[in-house]
């Protein structure tokens, strides 16, 4: 197949392109680098240093006619999107809208990367269903929603295949610890002593916590489907944040004691995915326990430790 991965450069998308690569596709990688790290890109993929809502990222996939597109470049941050949702909404929307045109034109495949505790918003039932109601309380959670539709209606009135893999939270080597989604990069640098950082709120509220190798094994599913369907990729589990800062700190032998601070606007109190569909439809269900992807992504941010503490010898 010949794949073009949005956000390439990124987290998750980074894993994607070098799973593909090893599989022997064809990938090219578009991000513009704002939250992308280029050590993260992969030297067998051709690179191009594009916005998604600029003109060229939609005439790129027009003239390369890639099988598939793999979307994960994204506005990622709820409290972001909250104090600045016409940001929000250009990127997520506007950005992926850009793309989707690009995509009927050249009869391109779309598997989007959207969320799934966002979406739902705060829900009576959990794990969450598909089927259950999606009243997003974020600005983040509305764009990744309206943007759904959109597919929808693409598919409707111009037979485009997609699928959307609604995310729940997503963790692993080279996550973003400067940002706010990543909760478990945030404390490992934290215990390591390399930034300052609190926990929003009591560290009660709950997330459904995915490994990155596993959400990548549902992006291939998804590739190489023709199923068109809005799908939780979550592990059904769900685990509070003080649970999480525990574990973190017990991988590192660090104390568990951490400063509180007020909670952010926009975040969710509880979430967690009921993932039957996926297993049903693609045949795809987490592998990777927490404490296990626990133990790796400790593992990588402690050879960045120690790889910076060789170089600086």
């Amino acid at each position: 197949m010949k794949v073009l991965v949005t956000g390439g450069a990124g987290f998750i998308g980074s894993h994607l392109v070098d799973a593909l690569v090893e599989r022997g596709d064809e990938v090219l990688v578009v991000d513009d680098l704002s939250t992308g790290d280029e050590r993260n890109l992969n030297s067998r993929a051709r690179f191009h240093k594009l916005d998604i809502r600029d003109p060229a990222a939609a005439d790129l996939v027009r003239s390369e006619r890639p099988d598939a597109i793999s979307h994960h470049a994204a506005q990622m941050s709820v409290s972001r999107s909250v104090a600045d949702p016409i940001f929000d909404a250009e990127v997520n929307l506007m950005g992926s809208l850009n793309l989707a045109r690009a995509a009927v034109d050249s009869g391109s495949r779309v598997v989007f990367a959207s969320t799934g505790g966002a979406l739902y918003g705060d829900v009576p039932v959990m794990p969450t269903p598909e089927t259950a109601p999606t009243w997003p309380v974020s600005p983040y959670g509305i764009s990744k929603l309206a943007f759904e539709h959109y597919l929808y209606g693409f598919r409707r009135q111009y037979a485009l295949s997609y699928t959307a893999l609604r995310y729940s939270n997503v963790y692993g080597p080279r996550q973003n610890p400067h940002g706010e989604a990543g909760v478990i990069a945030i404390f490992c640098e934290g215990l390591l002593g390399k930034r300052a950082f609190k926990i929003h709120g009591d560290g009660t509220d709950t997330r459904d916590y995915v490994y990155v190798s596993d959400v990548v094994k549902a992006n291939l599913l998804a590739l190489d489907s023709d199923v068109c369907e809005h799908l939780n990729v979550g592990t059904g589990r769900q685990a509070d944040t003080n649970t999480i800062f525990r574990l973190v700190a017990e991988r590192l032998g660090k104390p568990a004691q951490v400063e509180h601070g007020p909670p952010r606007p926009g975040d969710l109190r509880a979430s967690v995915l009921d993932h039957s569909l996926i297993e049903r439809t693609l045949g795809w269900k987490p592998e990777v326990t927490l404490e296990d992807g626990i133990a790796q992504t400790v593992e990588f941010f402690l050879g960045q430790e120690r790889s910076q503490a060789g170089t600086n010898l």
